[in-house]
């Protein structure tokens, strides 16, 4: 499935991704009802955070994974995934995590996606 192609799922979940095109510790943006989303699939889990940085305004998805938090290419902004609270200067706002659902096993499970309400 490409970044652009999305499904609808069940209470507002959007399927985006299948569970084998996710490498560990690579980001992928994806958009889930137009607002842009950076999945990271980390430590055996998948993470969704609003891929905008909310320091410089740029794709946290271009940026580097390490020990749960994705790091902004700009200026090095730190975000941890599970909260989206930055870790340090010089962003200062959180930016908005999404709930994910895994559906299937294997590499053919479908990862869904709902950015109508926040973790």
């Amino acid at each position: 499935m490409s970044t652009g192609e999305s499904t609808v799922g069940s209470a507002g979940f959007v399927r985006v991704a299948s569970l084998g095109e996710l490498e560990e510790d690579t980001p992928r943006r994806v958009e889930v009802g137009g607002v842009p989303v950076s999945l990271v699939r980390t430590g055996g889990e998948v993470f969704a955070i609003n891929d905008i940085c909310s320091h410089a305004n740029v794709s946290l998805s271009e940026g580097e994974v390490e020990d749960c938090h994705i790091e902004c290419w700009l200026h090095g902004s730190s975000f941890d995934l599970r909260t989206g609270k930055p870790d340090g200067p010089p962003a200062t706002r959180p930016v908005p995590v999404y709930p994910v659902k895994i559906e299937g096993d294997g590499p053919d499970a479908a990862v869904l996606v709902s950015t109508t309400q926040e973790s």
